[in-house]
């Protein structure tokens, strides 16, 4: 395992993933990238105000929303001192991902995990804001989510 996760629900009204789930979920994303470097990712599960505040404040759109991710601006080149270094943060809004999971006819588990993967890659630098870049990181996803035996989300859609 290399990611140490930290996880914070605020939502307990809510179904939310293990910590073991969310872990294998997130070791997997970074074994299919081939990041080895142990490091440490922060995984909030917040409700939909608190989403909605997030996303206004960081994107501009006053709405709640699925996942968010925040990547820790650490110096590179400190990260080659530390044992473990800190990747960032993924917010994810319970209410939202469900919402999406019945409205998509997706299996709720199989939505969280699909979310929690888009997070941490957002985290890695990978982006979906132009076609080609969208395309590597579903490519990535579905990859990930293949080898932990959940099917294509894109397909489902």
């Amino acid at each position: 395992m290399n990611a140490t996760v930290n996880i914070s629900n605020s939502c307990a009204d809510k179904w939310v993933p293990s910590q073991k789930q969310c872990e294998d979920w997130l070791n997997c994303g970074l074994q299919v990238v081939q990041q080895s470097k142990p490091c440490i990712i922060s995984l909030s599960f917040v409700d939909a105000p608190s989403s909605q505040s997030l996303n206004s404040d960081y994107r501009g759109k006053d709405r709640p929303t699925n996942v968010l991710s925040f990547p820790a601006e650490f110096p590179s080149e400190l990260a080659e001192q530390v044992g473990s270094y800190p990747l960032g943060d993924i917010v994810i809004c319970a209410a939202v991902v469900e919402a999406e999971a019945l409205a998509q006819g997706k299996e709720l588990t199989a939505h969280w995990a699909h979310l929690t993967i888009h997070g941490l890659f957002h985290l890695l630098g990978y982006l979906h804001d132009q076609q080609y870049n969208a395309a590597e990181m579903e490519k990535l996803e579905i990859n990930t989510l293949e080898r932990l035996g959940i099917p294509n989300p894109y397909l489902l859609v």
